[in-house]
């Protein structure tokens, strides 16, 4: 029987793979402590990471937030430590925000630690022939998500 052209199949192959992927993502979340974060402080930490510094009303928009809620969350990360604001260069009436020196470090010290996890967990329970089948599969997968 040929599953490729098997809707049910595909459903059935989507929906296992959803569920393991939150699995693993609840299991690495819980290798690196985030503390008292909230999903929208981490989102927010993670934005100004990949994407560079930002005002409090562009960090809105792209969070689908109120200018006014990210304000208070935006000001809870500063209290913490973990966002540094700057006068814009090209509109001094604008605050630039970035990540601070420390929470980079965080943030490198928590990506170590999952990446750890994760590495200590494939050797200790898959077989090397096991670890050749999941690198074989990393390819497909890549291609599910890519545009």
């Amino acid at each position: 029987m040929n599953n490729q052209n098997s809707p049910s199949a595909a459903v059935a192959l989507a929906s296992e793979l959803r569920g393991f992927a939150g699995k693993l993502k609840r299991r690495l979340r819980e290798q690196a402590d985030v503390g008292d974060l909230t999903h929208s402080q981490i989102s927010v930490l993670l934005r100004l990471e990949s994407e560079g510094a930002s005002t409090t009303s562009a960090l809105a928009r792209a969070e689908g937030m109120k200018s006014q809620s990210m304000g208070a969350v935006i000001a809870a990360l500063e209290a913490m430590g973990f966002v540094t604001g700057a006068p814009d260069p090209t509109d001094r009436r604008q605050t630039l925000l970035s990540l601070s020196d420390a929470c980079r470090r965080w943030i490198a010290e928590g990506r170590a630690l999952r990446q750890d996890w994760l590495s200590r967990m494939i050797d200790a329970k898959l077989s090397p022939q096991e670890q050749e089948q999941l690198s074989a599969v990393l390819p497909l997968l890549h291609r599910i998500v890519s545009d």
